[in-house]
């Protein structure tokens, strides 16, 4: 009896520490973090199109350039029609929700709050970034959030400074932004969600519709060759076909629910040294001066000569 106390009471310490503490490694892209070392593949597509397999589009706001360990802003926008609802793990109706990836060069990372302004305190209320993982600070996570409140995510950045770390150095890098609306539409085990399409994977006639308590369909087929099989069909999908329907492999079984899906870009920044900053200013004031130099000596000698003419 006292096994069964202490299981219910570790059970319930679990679940309140499921609501009430945030947990980085169930955020958005728990799979993703569990299955790959890093998020970007070789050939460039970021590991989130293999489950979010609808292309979307997606915008980042970066700057041209940074000065050395200085804060900036990198605005990931996830743009989808407001009313857009899709179907939750259970069957039901529910809102999409956000989520975003952002993968800096070497030597940036996520600003630390104590340097954050006013204004970044407000833009980021309620958003929690995680690093994908303990050793890759620069790759940054967000996620799952609202979709109707977080269409724009900010990521308040820290450039290095390559005096303090020789690894580091002035000049153009690469940034690599993902961003993800809705459910994904393939598990990482490569089972289907309920937010894809269904179809036949025999050819056969349908027998029998089934609907279970938890709102899960069992299709079942028999074929010319007496031979009897089922589909399974996910809770919340709507079917296109009836009982008695003589169907082919492949056959559209549901309607395709999915309004979600993920995108990426690539973009660059440039960090920029303040000392060759100054040095170009001070060689554009130079050739400036020399053209206004040249011009006054072209004027004076233009004026010797009308002299020496007269």
């Amino acid at each position: 009896m006292s096994h069964l106390i202490k299981f219910l009471l570790c059970s319930f310490l679990f679940v309140i520490s499921l609501i009430t503490t945030p947990q980085p490694t169930w955020a958005y892209p728990f799979w993703a973090q569990q299955k790959f070392e890093n998020p970007r593949e070789a050939t460039g597509k970021i590991v989130c199109a293999n489950c979010h397999i609808a292309n979307m589009p997606t915008r980042a706001e970066v700057p041209q350039s940074v000065a050395a360990n200085s804060v900036f802003k990198t605005v990931v926008e996830i743009p989808y029609k407001k009313e857009l609802q899709e179907i939750g793990a259970d069957g039901s109706k529910v809102p999409l929700q956000v989520g975003a990836v952002v993968m800096l060069p070497d030597g940036f990372k996520l600003a630390p709050q104590e340097r954050w302004t006013d204004e970044i305190r407000e833009e980021t209320q309620g958003v929690y970034f995680t690093q994908y993982s303990e050793d890759q600070e620069n790759i940054l996570l967000v996620g799952p959030l609202p979709g109707d409140q977080n269409r724009e995510i900010v990521f308040p950045i820290l450039s290095p400074d390559p005096t303090k770390d020789k690894n580091i150095h002035f000049g153009k890098y690469q940034i690599h932004v993902g961003g993800n609306r809705g459910r994904g539409q393939v598990y990482p085990t490569g089972e289907k969600s309920n937010n894809n399409l269904f179809t036949s994977s025999k050819a056969g006639t349908i027998t029998s519709i089934n609907t279970n308590e938890d709102g899960t369909q069992v299709i079942n087929l028999s074929n010319d060759e007496g031979e009897t099989f089922a589909e399974n069909i996910p809770a919340g999908t709507t079917l296109l076909v009836k009982e008695g329907e003589t169907i082919e492999a492949g056959y559209k079984l549901t309607d395709d629910p999915n309004v979600g899906g993920f995108g990426q870009l690539d973009t660059e920044i440039v960090l920029q040294s303040k000392a060759r900053v100054i040095g170009l200013i001070i060689f554009f004031i130079g050739v400036g001066l020399s053209q206004i130099m040249l011009v006054l000596k072209k004027k004076q000698v233009e004026k010797v000569q009308s002299a020496e003419g007269v």
